[in-house]
């Protein structure tokens, strides 16, 4: 099964602003991919070092920088020191347990996600969860990812071809059309563990075997931590959209309350999957109820059909002096008919009964 548990790895005792990357451990490169555009205008880089980044984000159009692997602490010291990022966030950012959350400062808004990551078929799981966090300014917007293999293709090709509004609109809307994206790869992810959910009730209906129980059991234990880790999104973006904060704009916020319509969507389907994986035990307890109750009905049928034959067995097996049947020459041969007739009769009333 999928795994969406968090484990802190914050060093004990460590004072607040300490940058400690507490994620999974990589060995491979950090990637900075940046996107310098406005209307009719789009530059854009792979750079290898934070240093051929930061003139970028000091000029006057829309520059996203995203940064894909968190294992590199001084590339999120260098650009937080260059924008003048609270030592706290960039805490945060490395700190990759944290809740969707949104916070405001002078010149900047911070905001935490989490993304689901649709997996392979081979992989050992459904989805797979990293934390999201983006750093909205007045003309720039940092994307910090945990690994590579995102959900803002489209997005990035959206800007190469200038095409909709968001070559036109500022940074605000740029942050928009990201947490957008997010959300609505939310539905992909939700769309395969409803299938998952379909191909272990048919599991179950086949055989009720106690790999299908466990299967239940992880798949319940799932989607408890992903209403968890989902539910605080709504209040996320009730937040942004509360504030009342220069760096988005009227316009932008109506896109706003869309995403925020999205999130309760998906909120709504998640505690829909839950009463479907809760019901899924249900049916395994059904199943295994009625495969005992046919176990039972045949033993039953067996032992009816038997008791009338063990009774007439018995009495002719009593060793009494006088019994005239045992001295008659087709004695054998009428009580083994008889116990035919009795057990041809009784199989034929539990069919007339529908019992068989």
């Amino acid at each position: 099964m999928y795994s969406l548990s968090f484990r802190r790895k914050k060093q004990v005792g460590a004072p607040p602003g300490t940058l400690v990357h507490t994620g999974e451990r990589r060995t491979e490169k950090v990637t900075i991919r940046v996107m310098d555009y406005s209307e009719g205008a789009v530059e854009e880089h792979v750079v290898e070092t934070v240093a051929e980044a930061l003139p970028m984000l000091d000029r006057k159009s829309v520059t996203w920088v995203d940064v894909v692997g968190l294992h590199q602490v001084e590339v999120v010291e260098q650009l937080g020191n260059h924008l003048g990022l609270h030592p706290l966030v960039m805490e945060d950012i490395l700190h990759t347990s944290q809740r969707p959350k949104v916070e405001e400062y002078e010149d900047y808004l911070y905001l935490v996600m989490r993304a689901l990551i649709p997996l392979a078929d081979d992989d050992d799981g459904l989805v797979d969860s990293e934390q999201l966090s983006i750093i909205l300014g007045k003309r720039f917007v940092l994307t910090f990812q945990e690994r590579e293999g995102d959900a803002f293709g489209s997005i990035r090709e959206r800007i190469r071809n200038g095409k909709g509004r968001i070559c036109r609109m500022g940074s605000d809307y740029l942050g928009y059309a990201l947490m957008d994206a997010v959300v609505d790869h939310y539905f992909t992810s939700l769309e395969k563990i409803g299938d998952y959910i379909e191909e272990l009730e048919v599991k179950i209906l086949t055989a009720s075997t106690e790999e299908a129980l466990e299967d239940i059991h992880s798949l319940k234990r799932e989607m408890l931590l992903l209403r968890k880790t989902l539910w605080p999104l709504r209040e996320m973006m009730s937040n942004l959209q509360r504030l009342d904060s220069d760096l988005i704009t009227e316009q932008t916020e109506t896109f706003l309350r869309d995403v925020y319509d999205h999130i309760v969507q998906v909120l709504d389907t998640i505690e829909t999957l839950r009463d479907l994986s809760a019901g899924l035990l249900e049916i395994y307890l059904s199943s295994l109820s009625n495969r005992m109750n046919e176990i039972m009905k045949v033993l039953t049928i067996i032992a009816t059909i038997f008791i009338p034959l063990t009774f007439v067995a018995g009495v002719y097996g009593m060793n009494f002096n006088y019994m005239p049947e045992l001295g008659w020459r087709w004695g054998y041969f009428a009580a083994l008919g008889l116990m035919g007739v009795i057990g041809i009769f009784l199989l034929a009333f539990f069919r007339r009964k529908r019992w068989l």
